[in-house]
This record gives C-alpha cells, structure tokens and sequence, in this order.
C-alpha cells in the first residue's frame, strides 16, 4: 500500500502557476504595450528615450511598407542616439514619433484599406472579375488633408518646406506613365496641372529670380512671401525608367503627400491675390493645348489687368483658363469702377465714423491700404527687364521654359505652332529664340540669339549685349547664379565683365582689369582717368599720406604691445618667472632699434609671424578633441578650395597661352 501525501494549499497553487504562467519576453509582448512598461526592466538613458524599428513594427502592428508609408505622411524620420544601445546595425526612432503614429486615425483607415486590398486580391485569385471591378471602383480613399494642416500650421511652414514637393512633381509630370511601375495616366496629369498652375503663379506675379541650366535639369528660384523657393524641372526630353536603382514605391508615397500639399499651397496663393482655384479649362482649347498660355489669361484677368493675346507668356495649355477668365469674371474697366466706388463708400463711412478733428486717423488707414499692395524692388525690377520686347521661339529651342521665364520678367513670347499669339513674320518682334549652326531666312527687323542669353540677362538683371550670342557662335560660359565668386576666392573673366556691365547700367565706377577697389582711392589713377582736376588730386593725396603716417604709427604700437604680451605668455609657460627687467629690455632693444626704421620692418615680420603660429598653437591645445577635429576639418576644406582655384588659374593661363600662340600664327 502506497504513502499518498496531500500537498498543502500553497505549494499547489504555486505549482499551477508555474506550469501554466507563461514566461513574459519582448516577443510575448501585447502590442498595446511598450518594451519600456515591462515590470522589473525599467529603462533609462537612450533606451527609455528611443525605440528600433522592429520593436516599432511590433508596438503599431504594421509591417514595413506599412510602417515606412506612416512614417512619410507623419513627417518621422530616423533619430541618432549617441550610445546606441542594440548596436549599429540597428535604426532607432524616438519612442514619443512612434506613440505619435499609433494615436494617429490615419494608421486604423491603412489598415482597413490593407484589408480592402486583400478581398480585391481574393476576389481576382477566384476570377470573380466583376466582383473585383466593383471592389476597385468603391475602394476608399484616404484623404491627407488633415495632415497637412497639423504637420504646416502656419503658410510660411509650408512656404520654407516646398523645394522637394516641387522637385518631385515636376519630376512625375514628364515621366511617362507604366503599370508596372504603378505610375497611373491620372497622377501624371495632376503632376503637370499643380506644376503649371504653380508656374503661371510665379510668372504672372514676376516672382522668379533665378535661373540655371544644367545637364540635372533647369535650376529655378522664386521669392514668396519672404521665402527663397529653389526646385529642379528636369529637361523636356523623353525620360527613361530605370529598374534597380529606385524604389517608385517610396516616391510615390511622398508624391501622395506632396500633391496635397501643393494644392493646399496654391489655393491659398491664388485667393491671396482674388483668383478662383481651381481654375476650369475650356474642353476645346484644352484638347489642343500644352502648356501656360491659359492659365497666365485666367491670372491676369483675374488681377484686374487686360493683357492682350500678345502679351502673354506660357504655353498653350494656359490659353484654356484664359476662357475661363473672360466668361466668368468682370473686365478691367468694370472692377476698377466697382472698386472705385466700394472705396469712396469705405471712406465715407470712415469719415462718418472718425471725429472731424482727427483726419491723421484716416491718412493713416488710406496709406497702409496702399502699403499693402505695393510691390517689393527685386518684383519692380524683375518686371520692367524684358519690357517692350517680343520674343519668337523656333522649333528646336526648350519653348516650356522660356514661356515660363520670358513671361515672368516682362517679355512677351509666341512660337511656331498651333496656338500661338503671333507669327513669325510678325514686324514688331525684337528677338528671335534660335539654337541651330544657321539660320535661313532673317528678318533684319530682329536680333536672333541663343537662348542662353535669355537666362543670362535674367540671372544679371540687365540686357546683356548680343554679339557673344549670336547663332553659330560659341556662347560664353553659363554662370551658376547660386555661387558667390568672392567666397569661393576665384572671379571667372566673364563675371567681371557682367559686374561692369551693370555697374556701367547703374553709373557706378569699377576699377580696371587687373586692380582692386583701393586703387580706386589713389588720387593719381582718378587723375589719370580724368575723374579729378590736378588741384584736387594733390590735396586728396596730401591727406592720405597724412592718414597713413598716422595708421603706421598707431600699427606699430599695436605690434609691439602685442609681442610684448606674447612673450610673457611663453614665459609663463616655460615656468619662468616673469621680471621687470625682461620688459626694460624690450623696451631698450626697441629704442635702439626706433632709429633704423628699415632694420625694425625686417625684425618685426619674422617676429609677428611667431606670434601669430603661437597663438594659433594656444588656441588649439585649449580646443576640445571634438572642436579641435572640427577645427582641422575646416583647415582641410580651405587649403582644398584654394588648390582648386589655383588649379583653375593654371588652366586659365595654359589657354591664354594657347590662344596668344594661335593668333601669332594665323
């Protein structure tokens, strides 16, 4: 008979316990928890502060392509901690972006079109076709308005963040539609609609102001509201998909996103200056149009401005809106009158309301009304540049472009083709647009250049002369308007000469080839130039000896306290102590010296160099190691810049060289 002992109470309970409590590990979490909540594994530092991205995966739910889709409408993006805590091999998000994404509507309507996705998949997979076609047909849309407004509470956010939406929907509005890559007919035509409205924005409001044609693309920069707006439009060549070195579906997320955002952005740019948004084409021109022309009629009537069919700039897809203007909108004449009479209606009711005694009140509203609508001098400038010019594109030449810049700097375009606003035998044409080696038939009438003139003036602000230009010739090099020569320590010979043709435009003098500006303070080149009478000249140079008698005096004072304190620094820091009798030393070495004014010029210059290395040594051994690494940095990115430039001088040289020689032969 066997022993049968009954376990107590306790013993039995912890033992059910232990067989049936399942051990509690990061993969056995519940998705509404966080790794940092675990009890007993509370975290501090960088590991309470940040999260990896598998660890997020599992917090939200998603998988990767999910994840990274939340991750560009929300605007997260990876973080660096400074100690990594699971490696480098690892990306790390802030554990507050994520808690941001998990309370966000927009990751429950994901995944119900996830689940939406999965019953057209099925409904395809049992070739149910029409079940599948409806499915498709009602499939949800997500709408990303509200992230818009959360991620650019104010314009100008969305004003600051605009370059790459404009990049990337300029880019999408010249590629070619591919199932394959799953770039549909419909997006490519929003691309192209948000990119022209954009464009007829900026050139009816002569908000450009530079320009810059590279093998990349066609740089542009536009001024709004403050805001300096730099985007790239690729050329309008046939664009060929490559397969392996882009992700399209990363592009198009962002491209989701920056539609709305573009849209929401010229909305508010179209009411800012009383124009309908979105504007309506007329279906007849649109069918034979491609370009700027209508939108530029529907804006400039819209503005209150008349602008004649040869007046306007764009290309032909913008003569639609232009119908949309004159059908749906009120003359010049007709709102100048309304407006006349809205504001004598406005003052008078001012002046019921203000006390008789006080009149400054309403000079002061009358005048801040009128404050508001004047333009700024970079707009006033840009807009009278190609003023009573017109312009005529030949086939050959990139005609969206000029349409887009011609227009924005006051010309006025046509071109050769259906739609245009003038022909080409057209008397009153100033320039003609040509990029072949010759051109048959001339019209003496007009001037024919390349269109890299165009872009130049634009980026000089002025009428460049013609003759560099002119078909058949090598033009001169095509300036980046986005370098500053100065910086950079290197000024091409073409730079100088658009420098003294706009000082010559503005009746500034600049000095000759070969001389700086303090030659122009030597009386004797401003005699010699015939700027100055003898008399003059004599008593300027009197006064500039004087001053720099004066200046070397107070200079070489300066040098000597400057070494004297140089020298008790090494003292110091030899361990030496410091004596009285080292400076009267000094000062009798120097008042020897104060007799030979030759002998002390050549003494102080080795000397003032020491002192200079020395302190710069001083300021670098009280760096920190991460200052100090910086500091080297910086030194190795100068020397490197003026190797360059003495790189592009040696060169420059070897072609004068080889210029002089060919024109001693010939």
């Amino acid at each position: 008979m066997g022993l049968i002992l009954n376990p107590s109470p306790l013993s039995h309970n912890s033992l059910i316990a232990s067989i049936f409590t399942p051990c509690v590990t990061e993969d056995s979490l519940p998705p509404c928890r966080s790794i940092t909540d675990l009890p007993g594994k509370k975290k501090e530092g960088n590991a309470a502060r940040y999260i990896t991205r598998s660890q997020a995966l599992k917090h939200l739910q998603v998988n990767t392509k999910l994840f990274r889709r939340l991750c560009i409408y929300k605007g997260v993006f990876p973080r660096e901690p400074k100690k990594k805590f699971r490696g480098n091999h690892h990306t790390y998000y802030h554990l507050k972006d994520i808690s941001f994404i998990r309370h966000d509507p927009i990751l429950e309507d994901l995944r119900a079109k996830s689940a939406y996705a999965k019953k057209v998949t099925k409904a395809k997979a049992k070739k149910n076709k029409e079940l599948a076609d409806i499915l498709i047909k009602r499939q949800p849309q997500i709408k990303l308005d509200r992230l818009v407004l959360e991620r650019y509470p104010h314009f100008v956010d969305a004003l600051r963040d605009l370059d790459d939406p404009l990049a990337l929907v300029h880019l999408f509005a010249s590629l070619p539609a591919s199932d394959r890559m799953k770039i549909e007919v419909k997006r490519v035509h929003n691309c192209r609609k948000l990119s022209h409205e954009w464009q007829a924005y900026i050139s009816r409001t002569h908000k450009l102001r530079k320009v810059f044609v590279s093998v990349k693309g066609i740089y542009y920069q536009a001024e709004v509201e403050g805001q300096k707006i730099t985007w790239l439009a690729p050329h309008g060549l046939q664009q060929v998909l490559p397969d392996d070195d882009v992700v399209y579906d990363v592009l198009l997320n962002f491209l989701e996103f920056y539609e709305t955002l573009l849209a929401f952005v010229n909305f508010k740019l179209y009411h800012s200056i009383n124009v309908k948004y979105p504007p309506i084409l007329d279906p007849r021109l649109e069918a034979s149009a491609a370009g700027l022309l209508p939108l530029s009629y529907f804006l400039g009537d819209c503005l209150g401005v008349w602008v004649h069919l040869e007046q306007v700039a764009a290309s032909v897809e913008l003569y639609a809106l232009s119908r949309y203007f004159d059908t749906n909108y009120r003359t010049a004449e007709q709102i100048d009158g309304t407006e006349r009479d809205e504001s004598e209606l406005r003052l008078a009711q001012l002046q019921h309301q203000l006390p008789s005694n006080e009149p400054g009140a309403l000079m002061q509203l009358v005048k801040g009304a009128a404050d508001e609508n004047e333009e700024d001098e970079d707009t006033k400038e840009c807009k009278k540049l190609f003023k009573n010019m017109k312009f005529f594109l030949s086939r050959e030449v990139p005609r969206e472009s000029l349409l887009f810049v011609i227009p924005a700097f006051g010309g006025v375009v046509s071109w050769e083709g259906e739609g245009a606003p003038f022909e080409e035998a057209d008397q009153s044409i100033t320039h003609q647009i040509v990029d072949r080696p010759t051109q048959g038939h001339i019209y003496l009438s007009r001037e024919y250049v390349q269109p890299q003139w165009v872009y130049d003036c634009i980026n000089a602000r002025i009428i460049l002369p013609t003759e560099a230009y002119m078909v058949g010739r090598v033009p001169p090099p095509h300036l980046s308007p986005f370098v500053d020569n100065e910086e950079e320590g290197y000024v091409p010979d073409y730079a100088e000469t658009i420098k003294r043709l706009q000082a010559a435009a503005k009746n500034e003098i600049l000095p000759m080839p070969g001389l700086g500006k303090e030659d122009l303070e030597d009386p004797q080149n401003l005699l010699a130039e015939g700027y100055l009478s003898r008399a003059e000249a004599i008593e300027a140079a009197e006064r500039k000896r004087t001053l720099l008698t004066k200046s070397n005096s107070k200079l070489m004072q300066m040098m000597a306290l400057e070494k004297q304190y140089h020298d008790e620094l090494k003292m110091e820091l030899q361990g030496n102590q410091y004596s009285s009798s080292a400076v009267d030393k000094n000062k009798q070495i120097s008042g020897e010296d104060s007799n030979n004014e030759e002998a002390r010029e050549e003494e102080s210059l080795p000397d003032m160099q020491d002192t200079a290395k020395d302190a710069a040594n001083m300021s670098t051994l009280l760096m920190s190691r991460k200052t100090r690494g910086l500091y080297e940095a910086m030194k190795i990115g100068k020397e490197k810049k003026k190797a360059d430039v003495s790189l592009l001088k040696e060169r420059k040289k070897r072609i004068q060289k080889i210029q002089t020689q060919n024109t001693k032969k010939n």
